[in-house]
């Protein structure tokens, strides 16, 4: 996917998306971004939205970027995207670059709040192991620390990705291809005592139960989860968070998609130390291959 027609049509779509949910899409802010990654940008395309007791924050356009262009945040510094910063959180892509095997990499642009993440998607099949990210200089002491908790859920060797939120100096490590061993209960309601988070809702536990990845987020400079994530796909626009968050639901059944079939979607639930609350993506262009798996999954 590149040029100009392509990110007219990208902007059309991104206007579409934020009218469902009463954003403002401004067409000086989406711009630049779209332009300064045309060149390298792939699918997936994603909208994401975060739902607090009914308020939807921001909306963010995500998407996937050609491992030949290099750290996207230096493209978005590059085109004045974002500011340079002397925190140590900008070894780390750098390092994931350099030791491991990267698929594509990504990013969270916020039609509000401008450059959020970056992401490292590892290859499927060759998702990486905990120890050998817990090795790379730049990752702070945290995961070492968490290593053996994970490794006893058995989350070793499930790693997907990793996210890096330099505005926030927060980052995700994503563990994915969950059983229902995994997210069964009792180990759910361990795993958060462990991690020092509270109990869930018994909405939240239904929709855990269903889940078949999740993401904790950490700081810069403490060992302590700040928040964790559960995640789902399914192509049902009425799945259990959109009961929940009417807003979620309204735009599951409009959002904008380019591929045949039915719309796809993530949801997520997360869990914080003062709340909980659900996430909705929808993917508006797919690559070829997952979307044949979420078709043949169907």
């Amino acid at each position: 996917m590149s040029g100009k027609a392509d990110v007219e049509l990208l902007y059309s779509a991104v206007e579409e998306a934020a009218g469902l949910l009463d954003i403002t899409c401004a067409r000086d802010k989406m711009w630049p971004v779209l332009t300064a990654f045309q060149d390298v940008l792939i699918s997936p395309v994603v909208f994401n939205m975060v739902t607090r007791g009914g308020r939807i924050g921001d909306l963010s356009f995500d998407f996937a970027v050609s491992s030949s262009a290099g750290d996207p945040y230096a493209l978005a510094l590059s085109h004045g995207l974002v500011d340079e910063t002397d925190h140590p959180i900008r070894a780390l892509f750098p390092d994931i670059q350099a030791r491991l095997p990267v698929q594509s990499y990504g990013v969270d642009y916020g039609l509000t709040g401008g450059f959020n993440k970056t992401y490292a998607f590892f290859p499927m099949g060759d998702f990486r192991g905990l120890a050998e990210l817990a090795d790379l200089p730049s990752i702070p002491r945290a995961l070492s620390e968490h290593v053996k908790s994970f490794a006893g859920y058995g989350l070793d060797g499930k790693v997907s990705a990793i996210a890096i939120d330099y505005a926030r100096r927060t980052w995700n490590v994503y563990f994915n291809g969950l059983s229902a061993e995994h997210v069964e209960r009792d180990t759910v309601l361990s795993m958060l005592r462990e991690f020092g988070l509270p109990e869930p809702s018994e909405q939240m536990l239904e929709f855990i139960g269903t889940s078949s990845a999740l993401y904790p987020t950490f700081g810069w400079d403490s060992s302590k989860i700040e928040r964790i994530s559960f995640s789902t796909r399914t192509t049902d626009p009425a799945a259990l968070p959109t009961r929940i968050e009417p807003k979620l639901g309204k735009f599951a059944r409009n959002a904008p998609y380019t591929y045949e079939g039915e719309c796809v979607f993530v949801y997520a639930g997360a869990l914080s130390h003062g709340e909980e609350y659900y996430k909705l993506a929808a993917y508006h262009r797919m690559a070829a291959a997952a979307h044949d798996r979420v078709r043949a999954a169907s």
